[in-house]
């Protein structure tokens, strides 16, 4: 422990953040994911959840409780999510009888294209990777995954993300678009 004290700039800890802001994000991160759980459910019925992927939590968690991000932007998030998620849907058939690989090569590529696109967003990794590992149900989508569930479910989290964090004037989303 005295090592990692004594290394330059790394003696404290991040900084904290307000009551405020915690409930701010506690609430829009919620809204987020409820306002896809809704749709989902007049759209699939109660019993399935498959607008529901996971990696639409870990852009709840960009787009409220780091929206200053550049990860977070809309370009990230909109691009980010599409580009992997036919990526990973082109890996699945592709290697359909190698799931690791077509995995392991899903993600990686969604990584590099993100990066030569400029629309880096780290969830989208899941995005890639769920359209490898998500089962029947989400490979029988083929390439209809990139748009239901997840265009769908990016559009209604970058609404409620332009409304919520834009309602107090603390707040300010997106910082940039392009």
């Amino acid at each position: 422990m005295k090592y990692f004290q004594k290394m330059k700039g790394v003696s404290q800890s991040p900084p904290a953040v307000s009551g405020l802001e915690t409930l701010w994000s506690w609430v829009g991160s919620f809204l987020g994911i409820a306002a896809i759980g809704v749709i989902n459910y007049f759209y699939m019925g109660s019993q399935e959840n498959a607008l529901m992927i996971a990696s639409f939590a870990a852009s709840a968690v960009l787009l409220f409780g780091a929206p200053k991000s550049p990860l977070a932007q809309p370009r990230n998030l909109v691009g980010g999510h599409l580009l992997a998620a036919f990526i990973g849907v082109a890996f699945c058939k592709i290697f359909i009888t190698q799931p690791a690989l077509a995995a392991s090569l899903a993600v990686s590529t969604s990584i590099a294209v993100m990066h030569l696109t400029r629309t880096l967003h780290p969830p989208a990794g899941a995005t890639a990777l769920n359209a490898v590992i998500g089962g029947p149900k989400v490979h029988a989508l083929g390439f209809t995954y990139p748009f239901i569930p997840v265009a769908l479910g990016v559009a209604v989290m970058l609404a409620v993300a332009l409304l919520f964090n834009n309602a107090p004037k603390t707040r300010r989303y997106p910082e940039f678009w392009l």
